[in-house]
């Protein structure tokens, strides 16, 4: 019988190979040069096997990736972010169903004054329609507030609203829902880091319709192993609350590569570069005016004419030790 651990291993090598399959395809027109990432999810139902991939190239990032869940089924989402313009991007993808349905879905962001704001739809395999809009603004250092709405394909609206505060090594949220047939959800959480790579979570959501409520108490530990424990719930009454949380022992390392995911698309920045220095040239200094000294002319010479004589000879004699050949004088 093969163990826990060799079967998270092979369903988890499955999943990549899909998602990674979707991300080629997707980044077919350029290097597969981006990240990847897989994981497993221990849940009261069972493990989830998870795994993303993405690339980035020309201005856009494609991403792909699956969740295989207990029962042998998985679900893909992939797409494609754009940016087509500074602080301006479009996004469109698809989401297939473990029944093989698919979902379309598109949006456009626009980012400017520490707000963005993204409007986009999802169309069903039925061909019906549903569209929404986000806000998110930075108000402060750490601090963040979000606001924005949901139309099914009926026409009916649901609001949202949440705000974001973090601080230290924790972000605290918490957030209204207000469905279209009168209800709310009040919700509310916390995110710590306790270790490197370690973050503990933990959140309340409270369901109100009519005079009713159901209160429903989560929390669990996320690590760098991309290991999600989330304990089942234990419901009492109208109240849910969470089971102790037990961590299983971690499968053995696997030659899968394991990386962060990508954070979520934001506003980039791109500060231009300086202008290239200017060569100054110096030009050398003129050399200095030489002085020139004009001699003044030689004062003529007499030339004197000896009138011609008489050639002489002039027989052979010693000289010392050297002996003079005769000849004319």
């Amino acid at each position: 019988m093969k163990s826990r651990s060799t079967f998270g291993k092979r369903h988890l090598r499955h999943v990549f190979i899909v998602a990674a399959t979707a991300a080629l395809t997707l980044a077919s027109s350029s290097a597969f040069a981006g990240w990847a990432r897989g994981g497993t999810a221990y849940t009261g139902r069972g493990e989830y096997q998870g795994a993303h991939v993405g690339s980035c190239g020309g201005g856009s990032c494609s991403h792909a990736g699956g969740v295989e869940n207990p029962w042998g089924h998985v679900a893909t989402n992939s797409g494609t972010v754009t940016r087509t313009a500074p602080g301006q991007f479009s996004n469109s993808g698809t989401a297939y169903g473990p029944n093989g349905r698919s979902v379309q879905h598109a949006g456009d962001t626009s980012c400017a004054g520490g707000s963005c704001t993204h409007n986009g739809s999802a169309t069903g395999p039925n061909g019906k329609t549903a569209t929404g809009s986000d806000t998110v603004t930075r108000t402060a250092p750490g601090q963040y507030s979000s606001s924005g709405s949901v139309t099914g394909p009926n026409g009916n609206t649901s609001t949202h609203s949440a705000s974001t505060n973090c601080a230290g090594y924790t972000c605290n949220r918490s957030g209204t829902v207000n469905t279209a047939n009168g209800g709310t959800v009040n919700h509310s959480g916390s995110a710590t880091s306790v270790a490197p790579g370690v973050v503990t979570t933990s959140g309340t959501a409270t369901v109100t319709s009519g005079s009713h409520s159901t209160t429903v108490v989560g929390g669990g530990t996320v690590s760098s192993s991309t290991t999600v424990i989330a304990p089942a719930p234990v419901v009492t009454g109208t109240t849910v609350v969470a089971a102790p949380v037990i961590v299983p022992p971690p499968p053995p390392p696997s030659t899968t590569v394991v990386v962060a995911p990508p954070p979520a698309p934001s506003a980039v920045v791109v500060t231009p570069p300086p202008p290239p220095a200017k060569t100054v040239v110096v030009a050398p200094a003129p050399a200095p005016v030489k002085t020139v000294y004009v001699a003044p002319p030689p004062p003529a010479k007499t030339v004197y004419v000896v009138p011609p004589h008489r050639a002489v000879l002039i027989p052979g004699h010693w000289v010392g030790r050297f002996w003079i050949p005769a000849h004319w004088a």
